[in-house]
Parts: structure tokens; C-alpha cells; sequence
């Protein structure tokens, strides 16, 4: 399997410990990791056994150098970064929810050294050199005017290489501030507009995907249901047609009935012929959702899901579509058990929750 290169940015990820709220372990303790969702796609292909390359801009400082560290340590490719003297290591807090109360994300990335670098600054003909897929997302281009270019850029150059381009919408409100007097939900969709005709497999929840075409969708009943498949199945459609060199839409399928009880699942659109699968299925065939309770952390269970699908994708044992998407949805699912945004998780772990194996026991 060729690389697959993932271009975005690494953040160190903070959190309160035991579901606390920040102002209950503020000052005190936080807990660190690292994140963002591109390099969360680029983990998730190397510990399911492929291969990937993570593509960034950081500070020349102690805490980049560690974040490379643990990212090197999951076995994806780091020797195409850029290192620069200028600007700093994004920051994320994350408050996790629990039962009725949601969770919380405070952003603290504005100045961050990959929102300082412009396109100039990667040899995109260099680092696609030899590249199976690029993959990117909306948060790449959202965090600022200079990102955004550089985003574009990329997904340009791999399309003139012929490398195939999967862009995760990833939606994020508290982004898009760098053009004054525009709302986020506009800059985002002017700027993904120019992104998508680029682009392979297009990969978001219904509400972002129907925000890029400007869409009203209602979900109708849910994605349980016949009417609710119907409409989520029409949505990806829209899409389709909307940006007619894609090859693939892929929706993830989330229910929140509370923020420790999810519904997950998926479905994926192969554009060619209108064919449309869900996962995971239950014994009689039909969509059958994960039911997630309790949820570890849900932060970055998307990226896992993105990444185990390109994988399957160019798997020729994984490939089918709805293996490809039995695949990537399990892997979502296994994501939820997981502290932190990484998939540490292997491809046979995900293997035997796809044949069924779900009761949690312990291996010995």
C-alpha cells in the first residue's frame, strides 16, 4: 500500500481528569495529549497496518518536538514537516460531557505556526511523490486565511499528480473568523466550494455536508428508520451532483441520546451508480446502529472512521464497499473506548467487533 498523506495541523490537547468540568480542576491538574484531526487520520491508518505521512508547519520547541515524538511512535512518517522559528503550538481544551450535559471544546490556536505557513512553504511534488491519497479536512482550511491557501494548494497538487483525495468537512463554528464581516457558516462554504471539486471521497456528518450546498436538511425519523435512510441517502445524492467528480460520499451516522449513550453507524454512496450500503447490519441485513454506553471519549472517533475507510479502500481483502464501510465503522465504534483523539487500536481488534465479537471480554 502506498502512503497516505495527511496535511493539517497538530494541536496539544488538554483535559480535566475524571470528567470534571475545567473550572473544577483549574488550577490543578490537566491532562495532555496530542490531536487534530488530520493527524487523528494518519494515526488511524498506521495502527490498522498501512502506511502514513503526516504533513505539517510547528514551532522549533521542546513541545512540537514531543508531539512529533508520540505521533513517530504510531508508526506514521514525520520526516516531511516543516520547522519553523515563527509562531506557536496550537492549544485545545476539551470538557468531557456526561449523561445530559454535553461536552465542551475551547479552541487556543490563533498564531499557531501551520496558521502562519502559506503554501510556498511544502513541496507538495516532493511529499506526493510516490503517495497512494491525500487526505485533509475542513479544519485545515478553517483556521485561517494563509491555511486555507496552503489546504488548497495541496489538494490542487495531488490532483494534478493524479493521487486520489479524500476531505473530511469537520465542520467547526468556533473557526472561520479570519474574514471580517463574513459568518463562519458562509467563509466555510465559500472555501470548501473550492476544495471539493478536488476532491475523491467526501466524508462529514449530515448537518455539516448538507452546510457546504446550503442545504436545510431534516433528518426526518432518524437513520434507523426507512424514512430517515431515505433522506440521508437523498442528501448524499444532493452532494453527488452538486460536485460531480466525486467518487465517493461517506456519512457518519451519529444519535446522541445522551452524552454517554451514542447510536453510530454509516453509510457510503459510490457515485458511479447511485449504490448506497449502511453499517454495521444486524442479523436480518438491515441497519442495526452500534450502541455506544458508555462512551470513553467520542473526540476524534470521526477521524478514526475516516482513516480505517481510505484504508479499506485501497485493501483489495477490505475493499468491497460494504466491507469497506463495515470496516470503518467499526472502527469508529472501537474509537469511543479510547482516552484521547488516537485509534490505538488494531486492525484484528476491529476485524472481530466487524464478525461480532462485542462483549468486552478480556482477552487472555
Amino acid at each position: 500500500m502506498k502512503p497516505v498523506v495527511c496535511f493539517g495541523e497538530i494541536m496539544l490537547r488538554l483535559s480535566p481528569p475524571d470528567q470534571q468540568r475545567l473550572r473544577q480542576a483549574m488550577p490543578g491538574r490537566l491532562e495532555t495529549t496530542f490531536a487534530g484531526a488530520e493527524v487523528n487520520v494518519a494515526v488511524a491508518v498506521a495502527m490498522l497496518g498501512g502506511r502514513a505521512e503526516f504533513v505539517t508547519a510547528l514551532p522549533t520547541n521542546p513541545l512540537a518536538e514531543a508531539g512529533v515524538a508520540a505521533v513517530r511512535a504510531t508508526g506514521v512518517g514525520v520526516d516531511r514537516i516543516v520547522w519553523r522559528d515563527e509562531g506557536r503550538l496550537g492549544l485545545y481544551f476539551v470538557e468531557a460531557g456526561a449523561g445530559q450535559r454535553g461536552g465542551l471544546v475551547v479552541y487556543d490556536r490563533e498564531g499557531s505556526t501551520y496558521a502562519q505557513t502559506g503554501p510556498a512553504a511544502y513541496a507538495w511534488d516532493q511529499i506526493l511523490a510516490g503517495a497512494g491519497w491525500l487526505h485533509t479536512t475542513g479544519i485545515a482550511a478553517g483556521v485561517s486565511a494563509v491555511a486555507a491557501e496552503a489546504t488548497l494548494a495541496a489538494v490542487t497538487a495531488a490532483r494534478q499528480a493524479g493521487v486520489p483525495v479524500s476531505c473530511d468537512l469537520n465542520f467547526r463554528r468556533k473557526l472561520w473568523r479570519w474574514a471580517p464581516g463574513v459568518a463562519p457558516a458562509e467563509l466555510a462554504r465559500r472555501t470548501l466550494r473550492g476544495l471539493l471539486p478536488h476532491t475523491d471521497l467526501l466524508i462529514g456528518n449530515p448537518a455539516d455536508l448538507a452546510e457546504v450546498i446550503g442545504a436545510e436538511f431534516d433528518p426526518g425519523t432518524g437513520p434507523a428508520t426507512d424514512d430517515g435512510r431515505a433522506r440521508h441517502e437523498a442528501l448524499a445524492r444532493r452532494l453527488a451532483g452538486a460536485f460531480p467528480q466525486l467518487r465517493w460520499v461517506a456519512m457518519t451516522l451519529r444519535q446522541s441520546h445522551t452524552a454517554s449513550h451514542h447510536a453510530w453507524g454509516a453509510l457510503l454512496l459510490r457515485v458511479a451508480d447511485g449504490q448506497v450500503w449502511h453499517a454495521p447490519a444486524g442479523a436480518d441485513g438491515g441497519y442495526a446502529p452500534y450502541q455506544i454506553e458508555p462512551i470513553v471519549d467520542r473526540i476524534g472517533t470521526g477521524d478514526a472512521f475516516a482513516g480505517a475507510l481510505i484504508l479499506a479502500l485501497q485493501t483489495p481483502e477490505l475493499a468491497p464497499p460494504g466491507r469497506a464501510l463495515a470496516f470503518a465503522t467499526a472502527a469508529g465504534c472501537l474509537a469511543h473506548s479510547v482516552p484521547g483523539d488516537f485509534l490505538l487500536c488494531s486492525r484484528a481488534e476491529v476485524e472481530q467487533l466487524m464478525a461480532g465479537v462485542a462483549g468486552g471480554q478480556v482477552a487472555r
